[in-house]
């Protein structure tokens, strides 16, 4: 079963010296499960950066690399569904940095619009409401999960070509 698999992992960790035991504490059992769900989950995220590295978080690096890659002749040169495929995909781009700033409170469109013309690395800091370098900032996303976004991106677009 998956709970003896776990467990038997566990031991095999604790026996090669690589191990950390996080122990999630609340009032309810509710709050204990959301609290267990995200500390798994920046486990997860912690493994992705060790595996393939870090980015500037918050969608900038997705952003920057589209400005690029929109002047690229091997996308301008697109025609047909190729070019709407590629056209989905950097509106499926824009989503992330766009949700961030309206959820704190700021225009999407304006923060992207800024972002697109910011040096690489540079871009929104949500928390702090200011534009700066995001990796000193130590607002970062794994190059895994990032690119894992943008491939099933290019996939969805595929399917409703």
């Amino acid at each position: 079963s998956d709970y003896d698999r776990e467990k038997l992992q566990e031991r095999l960790a604790k026996l090669a010296g690589g191990v950390a035991v996080i122990k999630v504490g609340a009032a309810t059992e509710v709050e204990a499960k959301e609290r267990k769900h995200r500390i798994e989950d920046a486990v997860r995220n912690a493994k992705a950066a060790i595996e393939e590295g870090l980015l500037p978080g918050g969608g900038v690096a997705l952003v920057q690399a589209a400005a690029k890659a929109e002047k690229d002749e091997a996308v301008t040169s697109l025609t047909g569904e190729e070019a709407t495929g590629a056209a989905i995909v950097f509106r499926a781009i824009q989503a992330p940095i766009k949700q961030i700033a309206e959820n704190s409170g700021v225009s999407g469109d304006v923060v992207f619009s800024k972002v697109r013309e910011l040096p690489d690395g540079q871009g929104f800091n949500a928390a702090t409401d200011q534009y700066e370098d995001l990796l000193a900032a130590g607002v970062t996303d794994p190059v895994k999960v990032t690119r894992s976004a943008l491939q099933n991106a290019a996939s969805i677009a595929g399917l409703f070509l």
